[in-house]
């Protein structure tokens, strides 16, 4: 078992695997910036060392610095969370040309799955069934629009390197894809330093359906099942759930032995997601996350795997403790992601001091936080103050805990998007489970 791990990352997620390592009674690092000096995750550590100011450019993205902090430290392992370099292959590297084990996948499976062009022919090759399109870099709008005349417009133009929803264009018809074209590459080439693009067919109004996947460095690998994450605001997800409403029990499996050997195909190991748009009983492989997610403890919450646990774990090369066959989901979980955001105001970012905090409790409540009464959320980062999580036998039953849970989350002095989580569980058509990615284009707080 590794003795002592650095968490290259701050907030809730540095505090949910510095709790993972200390029931393994693994020591814990941190950094921190500037701003983050008084943050909930820095008196959590046992070890913490300052590297740099607030803005993230200076400090968490700042390979060296933290690689040099590893060193300083003794420690033997980087867990790099979500964001940040938890999908960096340069900063995985690193890590190990230091010797210092990269709590993550293998670098080849991270650097396949960064080029979604690779990662589709390779996907296409093993048999996974994904969203029809074109696997090749396309540069030329001629050479586009003959592409995509061939594919069925609309389609999507999108970024080969991009995530976090950053990338990606409709186009409906010819007399747009020359200006299409040319912003998606020079957004990519800015964003993700490759201005490489690739074509596929627009899936109109679909799910959007994650599978969750673990893997040893013995070659096991398993799915812990679905989440579904389709209701998004700008491909940014606002809340998640599982199991899918959408599923039948023959497609859940179907769709799980996909994600599996999408994952076999990738040579992987540790956590990932295997994400796929579903419509009309027929899904199709999307990408692959080579990371924890965000969403991670609903999936914990209904099927008893600790996801982080097994991460350290495996990264001290010991074998999942968990066969397919052991994975048995029961009950319904829901998160909710409670930002420091203006629902009011186009969701846009409000940081500020939070005055007054008390967190909301009672069974099947989980509170994923990274704040306190008096913390100051800084401006440079994601604006998330908390995940509520909420699990019971039935999802009526998650949503009435739901409902319960927001209505005791107490947050003063900073604005939150809990009114809008409140109304969404309210809302007819997401209590009957009828929602897809258009669903927040006619919602209304």
């Amino acid at each position: 078992m590794l003795n002592k791990v650095l968490i290259a990352n701050r907030g809730e997620i540095a505090i949910r695997i510095m709790r993972a390592c200390k029931e393994l009674g693994i020591s814990t690092v941190a950094v921190f910036s500037d701003a983050d000096k008084n943050a909930l995750f820095v008196r959590y550590a046992d070890e913490k060392y300052n590297i740099g100011p607030g803005p993230a450019s200076q400090s968490y993205l700042k390979k060296e610095k933290i690689i040099d902090v590893a060193l300083k430290s003794n420690a033997e392992g980087i867990h790099p969370g979500y964001g940040f370099m938890a999908e960096n292959a340069e900063f995985a590297e690193m890590c190990h040309k230091n010797g210092i084990e990269f709590i993550g996948p293998p670098v080849s499976a991270m650097k396949l799955m960064c080029s979604k062009i690779d990662s589709k022919q390779s996907m296409i090759e093993a048999g996974v069934h994904v969203v029809p399109g074109v696997t090749e870099a396309i540069s030329d709008h001629e050479k586009a629009k003959d592409i995509a005349h061939d594919v069925g417009y609309p389609v999507m133009l999108k970024a080969s390197a991009g995530g976090g929803g950053i990338g990606i264009q409709k186009v409906d018809n010819e007399k747009q894809m020359e200006k299409a074209l040319a912003s998606v590459r020079q957004l990519a080439k800015n964003s993700f330093g490759d201005d490489a693009v690739f074509i596929e067919k627009f899936i109109d109004d679909p799910r959007h359906i994650e599978y969750q996947i673990i893997g040893d460095k013995k070659g096991n690998i398993i799915h812990c099942y679905e989440r579904e994450c389709s209701v998004q605001r700008r491909n940014q997800k606002l809340i998640e759930e599982t199991p899918s409403c959408a599923l039948t029990p023959e497609l859940r499996e179907e769709i799980g032995a996909q994600a599996v050997l999408a994952s076999k195909t990738a040579g992987y190991y540790n956590a990932g997601t295997c994400e796929f748009m579903f419509r009309d009983g027929k899904y199709y492989f999307l990408e692959m996350n080579t990371r924890l997610q965000v969403e991670h403890p609903i999936t914990e919450a209904v099927t008893g795997v600790d996801l982080a646990r097994e991460q350290l774990r495996v990264a001290s090369g010991l074998e999942l403790e968990y066969g397919q066959e052991d994975i048995q989901p029961r009950g319904h979980a829901i998160e909710c992601r409670i930002n420091a955001e203006d629902p009011l105001n186009d969701f846009m970012p409000a940081p500020s001091k939070i005055v007054r905090y008390a967190e909301p409790s009672g069974p099947g409540i989980r509170i994923d936080s990274g704040v306190y009464q008096g913390f100051t959320i800084p401006p440079f980062y994601d604006s998330m103050i908390a995940k509520v999580i909420t699990v019971a036998q039935s999802r009526e039953e998650a949503i009435a805990k739901m409902e319960r849970a927001l209505g005791e989350f107490i947050i003063e002095g900073v604005k939150t998007t809990i009114p809008f989580h409140q109304k969404l569980m309210k809302d007819k058509d997401f209590r009957a489970g009828n929602y897809t990615t258009k669903f927040m284009e006619t919602f209304e707080m």
